[in-house]
């Protein structure tokens, strides 16, 4: 066989090693995009996935890596996240408009224990509803993100930088004993089962504006106790 041949063949090979992996990434796609607003589209998540999984099925050496989907699974996440920030969700402005409408919505709730429209926020903040919309979609792509890289968006990012791995660990453990037991088990869904909101919700019989709610008040918190 020809050098030629066989690196065709070992390519051919490799690429059926991706093709029984694309249901994995197809339904991790799936699930990312549960929890994530309608105007990230599926199919993106699944291409950029698709793509990824192909270029690691032809480095990949088994010799190595005795799992090829121990091995991607991280890697193939990882490409659909970098696909989120690249739509550049967070620009200034609008990191100044999310807080502001955490903060009303927070208002709002602790009397009416619902979440204001998004007509009801264009008034209160005096800005377009195009506007609040907008914003309001870019942070529930945000809170998808590993908590590394909520906590070290924008101005924040400074302070937060100078804090060493362990002691931030410290600080998260810390804040969160200042929740109460369903409060911690939030997180716990959020990040570590990587449950949705609904999911949640259905889980521990509690709002998914209570939770989100929740969510925004534990980032804040860790913000604010290492001086970001």
């Amino acid at each position: 066989m020809s050098v030629d041949c066989y690196n065709q063949d070992l390519k051919h090979k490799k690429d059926e090693l991706a093709i029984q992996y694309l249901p994995a990434v197809k339904a991790m796609a799936f699930r990312l995009k549960e929890r994530l607003p309608s105007s990230v589209d599926f199919l993106d998540l699944s291409a950029i996935g698709t793509e990824e999984l192909i270029k690691l099925a032809r480095k990949y050496d088994e010799a190595l890596n005795d799992s090829f989907w121990g091995y991607a699974k991280k890697r193939v996440y990882g490409a659909m996240l970098d696909y989120l920030r690249t739509l550049d969700i967070l620009s200034r402005s609008s990191r100044k408009l999310i807080k502001a409408i955490d903060f009303a919505v927070q208002e709002h709730m602790a009397s009416n224990d619902e979440e204001p429209t998004d007509e009801a926020l264009a008034i209160l903040l005096d800005e377009s509803i195009e506007k609040i919309h907008d914003a309001r979609i870019a942070s529930s792509i945000y809170t998808v993100m590993p908590l590394h890289d909520q906590l070290h968006v924008g101005d924040e990012g400074a302070a937060l930088a100078q804090i060493e791995k362990d002691e931030l660990v410290e600080v998260i453990k810390t804040i969160l004993c200042g929740y109460n037991e369903r409060e911690q088990m939030i997180i716990q869904l959020y990040y570590f089962e990587e449950l949705t909101l609904k999911e949640i919700s259905d889980v521990l019989d509690i709002t998914e504006s209570r939770i989100s709610q929740i969510h925004k008040s534990v980032i804040n918190k860790i913000k604010e106790s290492v001086g970001a």
